[in-house]
């Protein structure tokens, strides 16, 4: 479409606070509501956006309770949902942006968004890696695994690894990194597809349907007998329980996400957490935009092992903005297999 044209731009609106996991209903589709022209004011700073792919993450849940002292603020009932996306530039009265740009930032849920600020977009050049890995790939996920294993891990050479939710986005590079380094790396998932997937595809070691385990203490002794020397944290609840006590002395768990809580606080709590003294355990919870400074590096170094086939990722994709409620939510009963995406346009 030519700049200064007006469309209808269709929107996700987020309808109203939750403490439980999203449900497609919690959000709705609606066209018509608004007029977009597509022309930047002059003077204003502003950048228009037509929205190419957006980002379904677990994180997103959080912000859609009102107070739940987290990192980014709750969404506004009412209003758009807001996430990370890949977009093109339409037209921009900013001069670090020319239409035509691709770039990556938080944007609304919707075919076009008008950005007042653009300090947080950040514009790449397209190569032959599928334009939409730079959501999870070479994005915010991929980017997670990177400083969460190397930086908060701290992995050694034959160390022994285990990640839960191990065939999500962060997941299924932690997994790869890990074995990448020399690790022996077993992985948790939900399905036998998906446990499939993790040891036929992407190289791990062992891995195992949780669901299908009635003890999961007894699981964890049988795939690490001699104990986990780093835990990659996804999930929380019963398997955090159980791996605390099958950590090695010294190990180290990278807390980076619990998707079982469907509220911010889990009214049963962790149990033993007395391993964290004996073991002399480091425990700690992070978030990747602590480390935006290896951000290049990341890119870089991902990019490589992607491109010499030594990392292989998985996308689910879904099409049409239409979708994208039932795809935020399908995160959360694990409907998903690797990388949640929404293509809101063709390129």
């Amino acid at each position: 479409m030519e700049v200064g044209m007006e469309v209808e731009n269709k929107q996700v609106i987020f309808k109203g606070y939750i403490e439980r996991a999203p449900l497609e209903t919690d959000m709705e589709v609606k066209a018509g509501n608004k007029i977009t022209q597509l022309k930047v004011p002059k003077g204003s700073g502003a950048v228009l956006l037509k929205n190419l792919y957006l980002s379904c993450d677990p994180y997103m849940r959080a912000r859609m309770r009102e107070f739940y002292g987290s990192y980014l603020p709750p969404f506004v009932p009412g209003s758009p949902i807001e996430g990370l996306g890949i977009s093109k530039v339409v037209d921009s009265d900013d001069p670090n942006f020319k239409p035509g740009d691709v770039v990556s930032g938080f944007v609304g849920w919707e075919e076009y968004s008008l950005l007042q600020k653009a300090n947080q977009l950040r514009k790449f050049q397209q190569d032959d890696i599928p334009l939409s890995y730079h959501l999870g790939l070479l994005g915010m996920p991929g980017f997670t695994a990177y400083v969460g294993f190397y930086e908060v891990c701290s992995p050694k050479k034959g160390e022994f690894v285990f990640v839960s939710a191990a065939a999500g986005a962060v997941g299924q590079i932690v997994g790869q990194l890990a074995k990448l380094h020399g690790c022996y790396v077993v992985g948790s998932a939900g399905t036998n597809q998906k446990v499939d997937l993790l040891k036929n595809k992407l190289g791990f070691d062992e891995a195992f349907n949780y669901k299908e385990e009635s003890d999961l203490d007894a699981t964890l002794k049988r795939y690490f007998p001699e104990g986990i020397d780093i835990y990659f944290e996804n999930v929380g609840g019963a398997m955090l329980d159980a791996v605390l006590l099958n950590m090695r002395v010294h190990g180290r768990v990278a807390v980076c996400g619990m998707v079982t809580l469907h509220s911010y606080y889990d009214p049963e709590g962790i149990h033993n957490l007395f391993a964290l003294i004996t073991k002399r355990i480091r425990m700690e919870g992070f978030l990747q935009s602590d480390y935006l400074h290896l951000f290049p590096q990341f890119v870089e170094q991902v990019s490589s092992y992607y491109k010499q086939g030594k990392i292989v990722y998985i996308e689910d994709m879904n099409e049409g903005l239409e979708s994208s409620p039932a795809a935020l939510a399908g995160l959360f009963t694990g409907k998903n297999i690797g990388k949640q995406v929404v293509r809101v346009a063709r390129e």
